[in-house]
């Protein structure tokens, strides 16, 4: 992988986005430069399937750094996330040194707590030093994880370094690149998101959407991806729905119809379909039959295509 400089505009990082098939607006264009210019983590904030880890994804492939992902859950810990000391290589040495008369206490200790038996998870990773430069650290769905694993983060986002007791402080030479994504399940504490700068992912609206489909999905048709698009922006706008769809769940949708071979949205194969769009039976049956014909006929008699404009740059 060959390391890329970083952006030197809002518009430089905007077209480093596009280049990847992402389809962004200014302001995301704008807070994503800062954070690069400034080494600052950036804090993204949106329901599911807007987009926002990709936007770590996309960081790495266009600028040629190793991306590590931390996945976040319930019960995360320092241990799975930061670092942890190889116990059971820590006794073989202990019984080698004791099976050759060297019992010293202080000797041992630093014999058994040295970088040969501390083993580095993604968090100590992304401090070390990489060939193609700092990497992207994705920090993903930081809501799923306990409230007290944040205050694990707070010096690594503020000072990029890690104090590990039998070792001292790791510092990075050069601070990684830091997105941290949530879908707000939960809210994260102010003491993290004063280290970082913050961007709500929105859904797009009806314009950015079809070009994010066009690109995506090739194989649609002119006409199916805009009816898609279309009946997902009134999903949205117009239907008290428990979950709405994603830019992930529109783009499923589009590939599955045009897997089927559908150049239209037809009233029946989409009503069978939804369960690729909608992930809850009561938001599937709410939608499903009279009411997905009635949707599509009123896209129909309307010009599908958006007429918003794209964002200028």
């Amino acid at each position: 992988m060959t390391a890329t400089s970083l952006p030197g505009s809002i518009d430089d990082t905007f077209a480093l986005l596009e280049s990847a098939g992402y389809v962004a607006d200014r302001s995301l264009s704008t807070v994503l430069h800062l954070a690069l210019r400034m080494k600052r983590p950036l804090f993204l904030e949106g329901e599911a399937g807007v987009g926002k880890t990709e936007i770590a994804k996309v960081l790495s492939q266009t600028l040629g750094r190793d991306l590590i992902r931390l996945q976040c859950y319930e019960g995360l810990d320092i241990a799975s996330a930061v670092y942890e000391w190889n116990y059971p290589a820590q006794m073989v040495e202990i019984r080698v040194a004791e099976a050759a008369g060297d019992t010293g206490h202080d000797e041992l200790s630093r014999s058994i707590f040295d970088d040969r038996f501390l083993i580095k998870r993604p968090v100590l990773q992304a401090l070390q030093p990489h060939a193609g430069g700092a990497p992207v650290l994705l920090i993903d769905e930081l809501d799923r994880a306990d409230e007290a694993f944040e205050a694990f983060l707070l010096e690594v986002l503020s000072d990029n370094q890690v104090t590990i007791p039998e070792l001292g402080t790791i510092k990075a030479a050069e601070p990684p690149i830091v997105i941290i994504t949530t879908n707000r399940t939960r809210e994260i504490h102010d003491a993290l998101k004063r280290r970082c700068l913050y961007h709500w992912v929105d859904y797009p609206d009806a314009a950015r959407e079809l070009e994010i489909v066009r690109r995506k999905v090739p194989g649609a048709s002119q006409r199916l991806s805009e009816e898609i698009v279309a009946f997902v922006q009134k999903l949205r706008t117009e239907e008290d729905l428990f979950k709405q769809p994603g830019v992930a769940e529109t783009l499923d949708w589009a590939t599955a119809l045009s897997e089927l071979n559908e150049i239209a949205l037809d009233p029946d194969m989409a009503s069978d379909t939804l369960g690729v769009l909608l992930k809850y039976q009561d938001d599937i049956e709410r939608v499903r039959g009279s009411k997905v014909r009635k949707m599509v006929e009123d896209i129909r008699k309307s010009d599908p295509t958006p007429k918003t404009s794209m964002p200028a740059i």
